[in-house]
């Protein structure tokens, strides 16, 4: 591997500080900076602001790779090597070095404007059996209209390496003319069905069909590996209701991952100014976009009215105002960093941090800001993954784009 240090952190003692009020919480946390929802109430105690509780673990980052243009997903696959997407439209193996391959050959055409282009990437539970990998991207349509959209194929090893029977398994409905809010993460539940975490496209018409069911917009939807539906999808056989849908009224999806222990799925959807959710996602529920959040507008002002709360629409497990712009998540299972053992891991895209969220059952009771002394700069994050040997490896987003990994600190 082409490794370099370049950079060590000890943490230092754990603040058991618990908040009692909107205040205290704001002072006893990590962010020292003023919420944009002024005034706003969490809907119980601990749901945003949470105490910040160092976990004094002294650590090096590597550099796995680099030279990657707007990186965006990465999969691990056996023997040692990776995968990983560039948004403008590229696939890439990794070694076990950390070279990088040629390009991989046989993808679909990607709408790189924007925030779109190849998004996530995935393993098959059987790929020893039968190779195939699943990726996500923005597809372009005609009058520069676009979607998310999911693909399969097989991977092939050779110079470059190439995709063979590729199918486009999945299309958001309906295309809109944006460049922003495609989502897309990609998880394989227990089952082996494929979750596929979506956005509302950031333009109003988008916003709007969060929450109606006749449309792909704003929703986790649930499929077979081939594409297919689920039979027991939560509105099967309803009329005036899509089939793929798992989950609705959801903004913008670009960290999901499931919890090692229950298997569920989780995630966290990026907020407007605030807002920022973490999220238990459950068959059939309503996670309230647009018609509930937290902070304020872009522009400033109330999110559709400043409701926060609503009969029937689900509370975020925790939320963050200011943001953080989550990008990339997982709870980290390793014995490599015991101290981190069923910590959550979450990328701060806006923030250039790695979040650390202290977890008790499903409640957050802290939280902790790595990476914020890096040297010689900050580097927003947009992937969080936990590697074989159980380190975590990170995505830097640039144009200049790094593979990180998080070690344990070699002793001086």
């Amino acid at each position: 591997m082409r490794a370099q240090t370049i950079f060590a952190v000890l943490a230092l003692v754990a603040c058991s500080t618990t908040p009692t009020d909107r205040l205290s919480a704001q002072n006893a946390g990590v962010d020292p900076r003023p919420p944009n929802g002024v005034g706003q109430t969490p809907a119980f105690p601990g749901q945003t602001d949470a105490p910040e509780r160092k976990s004094n673990v002294a650590f090096d980052v590597v550099t796995v790779t680099e030279g990657l243009q707007n990186p965006w997903g990465m999969a691990f696959l056996p023997g040692g090597t990776m995968l990983v997407t560039e948004r403008p439209g590229r696939l890439r193996v990794v070694d076990a070095e950390g070279r990088l391959s040629e390009p991989v050959a046989g993808l679909p055409a990607v709408d790189a404007r924007g925030q779109g282009g190849l998004l996530d990437v995935a393993v098959d539970p059987g790929f020893a059996r039968n190779q195939l990998i699943y990726w996500s991207y923005a597809e372009p349509r005609e009058g520069g209209a676009n979607n998310t959209a999911v693909a399969r194929g097989k991977l092939v090893d050779g110079a470059p390496p190439r995709l063979d029977e590729v199918q486009v398994i999945y299309h958001q409905a309906p295309s809109m003319a944006s460049r922003a809010h495609f989502g897309s993460r990609l998880v394989f539940g227990r089952d082996g069905t494929l979750f596929v975490t979506q956005g509302d496209r950031s333009i109003t018409e988008g916003r709007m069909q969060a929450q109606r069911m006749d449309v792909l917009i704003g929703k986790v939807v649930r499929i077979n590996p081939d594409g297919s539906i689920p039979k027991d999808n939560p509105f099967v056989g309803k009329e005036g209701a899509r089939p793929e849908i798992w989950s609705i009224g959801h903004r913008n999806i670009q960290a999901a991952t499931l919890h090692p222990a229950t298997g569920e799925l989780w995630e966290v959807e990026h907020g407007t100014r605030g807002g920022d959710e973490l999220n238990l996602v459950r068959k059939g529920k309503d996670y309230g976009w647009p018609t509930i959040a937290y902070g304020i507008e872009y522009r400033g002002g109330p999110i559709t009215g400043g409701i926060t709360q609503h009969a029937g629409m689900e509370q975020p497990v925790y939320y963050w105002d200011p943001v953080i712009g989550p990008s990339g998540m997982v709870f980290y299972t390793g014995s490599l960093f015991p101290a981190w053992k069923g910590s959550l891991f979450i990328g701060g895209h806006e923030s250039n941090d790695l979040v650390r969220l202290m977890m008790e059952g499903d409640r957050v009771v802290g939280e902790e800001r790595l990476l914020t002394d890096l040297q010689p700069k900050r580097e927003r994050i947009r992937d969080v993954r936990q590697g074989p040997d159980e380190a975590l490896y990170l995505l830097t987003d640039s144009a200049q784009g790094r593979m990180l990994k998080l070690v344990p600190k070699k002793s001086s």
